[in-house]
């Protein structure tokens, strides 16, 4: 292109990348049947749990827009941020598709409070960068172990979805990765909020690998070792320990039981929809 304006003319339309457009359809060519032997209600229930880890794990981070310490940091957590939405939609989508009811923004927009089955870690009110990248890393950890043993799901729909997937969060954890070895291997004050930030987030992460009734997917119990060992692995590099917390109490996540946060992270989320129900734009 001669100039920047000549990449977002007409003719010019699949570089405009910036502008949601020229993407590869990860589903092209999947059959959506939900497979023979699969139980439609349990797929619908398993994406809706990975989905909505996914859409208030998004919303979270789109948080850091204005507030991230740099500029190449709000670029940074807006793309992760997207990339996350970009999973829950797809997520969504295949729930509504496999139960038979509503679609992927009834499901984001319209459900109450206890109708949602995300982990707790990812409504946890958002404090400072420190914080936010203890999350990250715990988050994209687990995900991405969890990504790369569903590309090989006997659901086509949740494959494709899983192996788009590990592309986008092998990034989002190798960012968080170098930001908590930043921190933690930094100056005193900076080790000192990253442990912080570490010890704010582990009571949640106990619950990734709780099990649950749902028998189409991964296995949550399975991913704790190849997790303990990345964690390890940062940690040792960064000077920081495990640290010695009890488990976060309460009903589970999955079970639709959530934290004082999730009530207002809805309540903004989802304002405008409710606001204008049926509305297009």
């Amino acid at each position: 292109m001669s100039n920047a304006y000549d990449a977002i003319i007409e003719e010019n339309d699949h570089t405009r990348w910036a502008f949601g457009t020229g993407f590869d359809d990860p589903l092209a060519g999947v059959d959506p049947s939900v497979p023979a032997g699969m139980d439609s209600a349990d797929l619908a229930t398993y994406c809706l749990m990975l989905g909505d880890d996914a859409l208030i794990m998004s919303h979270r981070l789109s948080e850091w827009c204005t507030n991230a310490p740099e500029l190449e940091d709000e670029v940074a957590l807006a793309n992760i941020a997207l990339d996350l939405l970009g999973q829950a939609r797809l997520l969504l989508s295949r729930a509504a598709q496999a139960s038979g009811e509503g679609d992927e923004d009834a499901l984001a927009y319209l459900r109450d409070e206890h109708e949602f089955r995300n982990v707790h870690l990812v409504e946890l009110p958002r404090g400072d960068f420190a914080h936010e990248v203890a999350r990250l890393l715990v988050f994209s950890t687990w995900r991405l172990a969890l990504l790369e043993r569903l590309a090989d799901s006997p659901d086509p729909v949740l494959a494709a979805i899983a192996a788009k997937g590990v592309k986008e969060v092998t990034y989002h954890r190798e960012y968080a990765a170098g930001w908590v070895l930043r921190l933690g291997d930094g100056t005193d004050y900076s080790h000192e909020r990253m442990t912080a930030g570490i010890e704010a987030v582990w009571p949640y992460t106990a619950e990734l690998f709780s099990p649950h009734d749902v028998s189409v997917g991964v296995d949550p119990q399975s991913l704790r070792t190849e997790f303990d060992t990345v964690i390890a692995q940062v940690f040792d590099a960064a000077r920081l320990t495990t640290p010695e917390v009890t488990a976060a109490s309460g009903k589970a996540g999955r079970d639709g039981g959530h934290t004082e946060a999730m009530g207002v992270l809805l309540a903004e989320m989802q304002s405008v929809a409710r606001a204008h129900p049926g509305a297009t734009w």
